[in-house]
């Protein structure tokens, strides 16, 4: 309730002190300091002048409190229904913009896009704009919290539309549970994420028209890149990405399990890595892959480091 529909503290005073009085006071005896505090408890209805022997008499705050949150209740209904009639109202501006022909930046296909607040403003707006896939790949480790549950209600809405998602990740992101979660509840929607080994490039392609890439370090610039052969080339270097990409369990990886993480350092090992460049690889403790590393030494019955990544490498060519 606005607080122009209240009494200010001076007409609540003067009030309760009509009340302290029988709850009247005459017209006579009204003191000018007063006045202002008298019209306004008259306006909203908690005085009443009677005219018959010049008084003002109390009236229930509850009875005038029913009346105006009425009063409101009424003015809400009907700024929603107004509400619910502007995109019908913009309907005709809204089909003119979906059916006007996007424009390429006339310095060779790629502008520039400064600060994150304008990255993910355009971002949003890239999404509308292209619903129909968005290829994602995601390099680092754990993703930011602070975004995690509005870009999974985006996926979620962008799916149910018709769009496709795929989304590529990191390895070392399975060592966050809340990263994990994330994870499991986008490829529930229909958004599914893999992981991929080696480094890769941030990239961002929607519908295989437009490419977002990092273009300082710190990703606080990004390039938009709408050059129809820059696009193709990100659009296969991602379909390659996604294919050597691996499918995971994030469901047994959520719950607790961690055979992701098992079946990396076992790859890596295999490969010749040492425990302590499969430990920074992965985002991993050394510990933490020394506990694999003791495992899979049992599993493969092997007293050295050596004697396992041999057997290990026997194992995968076979």
């Amino acid at each position: 309730m606005p607080d122009q529909d209240l009494p200010d503290a001076t007409a609540r005073e003067l009030y309760r002190a009509i009340l302290a009085e029988g709850g009247r006071i005459r017209v006579g005896e009204v003191r000018p300091e007063d006045e202002a505090a008298v019209r306004q408890l008259a306006d909203l209805g908690l005085l009443v002048l009677r005219t018959a022997d010049g008084t003002y008499s109390a009236v229930n705050p509850r009875a005038v409190g029913e009346r105006i949150g009425a009063d409101l209740r009424e003015e809400s209904a009907r700024l929603l229904a107004r509400a619910a009639a502007v995109p019908d109202l913009l309907d005709d501006l809204t089909q003119a913009y979906d059916t006007a022909p996007r424009r390429a930046d006339p310095v060779g296909g790629v502008r520039r896009v400064v600060g994150m607040p304008e990255i993910r403003h355009l971002i949003s707006q890239l999404v509308k704009d292209y619903p129909h896939e968005v290829l994602a790949a995601q390099p680092g480790g754990p993703r930011p919290h602070d975004h995690m549950q509005d870009t999974l209600d985006h996926s979620r809405r962008y799916v149910e539309a018709g769009g496709a998602m795929l989304t590529v990740f990191e390895p070392s992101a399975c060592t966050d549970p809340r990263t994990v979660r994330y994870a499991l509840h986008s490829t529930q929607v229909g958004a599914p994420i893999r992981l991929l080994e080696g480094p890769f490039t941030k990239t961002l392609i929607f519908d295989r028209t437009v490419a977002m890439i990092p273009a300082t370090p710190d990703h606080t610039v990004a390039a938009v890149v709408e050059d129809a052969a820059m696009v193709a080339y990100l659009v296969g270097v991602f379909e390659q990405q996604w294919q050597q990409a691996q499918a995971v369990d994030w469901e047994s990886l959520a719950a607790g399990s961690a055979p992701i993480a098992h079946e990396q350092v076992g790859r890596l090992l295999a490969r010749g890595l040492t425990q302590r460049a499969i430990a920074t690889r992965l985002g991993l403790s050394e510990r933490t892959v020394a506990g694999h590393i003791a495992r899979l030494r049992e599993l493969y019955d092997a007293e050295t480091l050596f004697q396992l990544g041999w057997q290990m490498r026997g194992a995968r060519d076979a």
